[in-house]
């Protein structure tokens, strides 16, 4: 089975360690939730909002030791009147026998969905 699961984070400034961290600990949290394993991965988009420029989500997430044989892109989120600052969303297209899907939203990015805050 074929489905998606979405995530999000924020950081604190935008420092390449800062969004490092902030990418790695979303992506170790949505692994771990989906019990995931790198070879379920079939694609990884990311997107980040334009005050984030000291790093590409996708470059963090391969320096967090995520997704090494997926295809990654990275894109810049939609800037909107009153959009969430320093924040960075993922989708994730996994394959995987059985569907119970986890979302993790992290940090200020809780905001978006309360309802998968963690």
């Amino acid at each position: 089975m074929i489905y998606a699961l979405r995530g999000a984070t924020t950081v604190e400034k935008d420092t390449p360690e800062a969004v490092d961290s902030a990418v790695k600990e979303l992506m170790a949290e949505i692994f771990n939730a989906n019990c995931l394993s790198e070879d379920e991965i079939i694609s990884v988009i990311f997107s980040q909002t334009k005050d984030i420029r000291s790093r590409n989500a996708a470059a963090a997430c391969r320096r967090g030791g995520f997704c090494a044989s997926a295809p990654l892109f990275c894109v810049q989120e939609a800037d909107t009147e009153g959009s969430l600052p320093l924040a960075v969303r993922v989708i994730i297209t996994v394959e995987k026998s059985e569907k119970k899907p986890v979302m993790v939203y992290l940090r200020g990015a809780s905001v978006l969905r309360p309802e998968w805050k963690r």
